[in-house]
């Protein structure tokens, strides 16, 4: 009761504001959480699985926003943007994930530490930005289909690369040859006959369900199978969960039923799941953590996910034949961690990659790059208008 009101209450509140609602969202868990109020240990709520219970709806919450991140999915638009999406979105996942690495170990953390720092940091959420440039009617140019392209190919590489990191430390570290190339085939596997499945027999059965006399078929088909391609993900093909759900949804996004089952499922993920998730992140995060040493590594993660991104992206662009000020438009647009990020995270921190210092120092990563991508990229855009207005 309190955490969805109050989610809704902080989103309402950011978006009057001009800001994403998430952000209002992840603000509220930082006021209720250990930072200011520690509102799961007052003494009004005395369940001992409280906590527990916010965890099993968060990691629900997860994998539906993961799914209709896949649903969402505009292969077309990737088809159009070729090579300047390719090369921005692999860059922007590189040079990120190697500056992350160099921070972490900057600051003591271990490699293990250190890598997962640069998966978070490689991670985007363009949603934020498309909003905007939705705003400034630019979400269909050059720039903007772009930026929709290299962001499927960022979110591809980060959540692949966050399957294999985490199946790899489930190893405990036994990395040998065949180890690798084992899970390396389970993950192939696993895609493989998810694909299969999904572009030869889910539509069929979709289909079938749909034309079925049940209450809302559809949508409860289409929640059970963002849950089994994500059971199926960890438990059979070395992969994180969250892959299921993304893979669950982009095929399923391919369908003739596509706006029926996002309309189902996002109004179940909005209204319930995911506010909780966004507010988790804040009730998981502590301000009092940030000792001197880790308040510094913040402000090198700030750091390395401003340039790295910037630069990543911006660079890839640039190669593909972008001019510098578009260039560096696709790059802001790409900085933006958001949803993405905080995903990430959450699998650290539920898999004991990272501590509660370092995932504090995440979350104030996450809240800062959602604050300054909006206005520097409506100040982009300006800039060229006025430019334009000068010549």
């Amino acid at each position: 009761m309190v955490i969805i009101t109050a989610a809704k209450l902080g989103g309402y509140i950011s978006y009057k504001l001009g800001q994403p609602s998430v952000l209002g969202e992840l603000i509220v868990g930082i006021i209720l959480g250990p930072s200011v109020v520690d509102f799961l240990h007052l003494s009004y709520f005395t369940d001992q699985h409280l906590t527990e219970t916010i965890a099993h709806l968060v990691e629900v919450g997860v994998l539906l926003l993961m799914f209709l991140a896949g649903l969402d999915l505009h292969l077309n638009d990737l088809m159009k943007s070729g090579k300047v999406a390719a090369l921005a979105g692999i860059l922007g996942v590189v040079v990120p994930i190697g500056l992350g690495i160099l921070v972490g170990l900057a600051f003591g953390s271990d490699l293990r530490t250190a890598i997962f720092i640069g998966l978070v940091l490689s991670a985007t959420s363009v949603s934020i930005s498309a909003q905007t440039l939705m705003e400034l009617n630019m979400l269909r140019s050059r720039v903007g289909v772009s930026l929709l392209g290299a962001a499927v190919f960022d979110d591809i590489l980060v959540v692949l690369g966050l399957s294999f990191f985490v199946a790899l430390t489930q190893a405990n570290g036994a990395a040998s040859l065949w180890s690798i190339l084992a899970i390396v085939f389970q993950m192939l596997a696993y895609l493989g006959v998810a694909l299969v499945l999904g572009i030869w027999v889910l539509p069929w059965i979709s289909n079938r369900v749909e034309d079925l006399p049940i209450s809302r078929g559809l949508i409860a088909f289409s929640f059970v199978m963002a849950l089994v391609y994500a059971w199926w993900a960890e438990a059979l093909g070395s992969m994180a969960a969250i892959s299921g759900g993304f893979l669950a949804g982009l095929m399923l996004g391919r369908t003739r039923l596509k706006e029926q089952i996002e309309s189902g499922i996002s109004t179940i993920a909005y209204a319930v799941f995911v506010p909780i998730l966004f507010v988790n992140v804040g009730l998981s995060a502590n301000v009092r953590q940030l000792t001197y040493q880790s308040l510094f590594l913040f402000l090198g993660m700030i750091l390395v996910a401003i340039v790295g991104k910037v630069a990543g992206a911006g660079l890839g662009a640039r190669f593909a034949g972008f001019n510098n000020l578009d260039a560096l438009k696709l790059g802001v647009g790409m900085m933006s961690r958001g949803e993405v990020g905080l995903i990430v995270a959450s699998v650290g921190i539920l898999e004991g990659l990272i501590t509660p210092q370092v995932f504090s120092a995440i979350v104030g990563v996450v809240i800062v790059t959602t604050l300054l991508t909006p206005p520097a990229l409506r100040a982009l855009f300006a800039s060229k208008t006025q430019i334009s207005k000068t010549a």
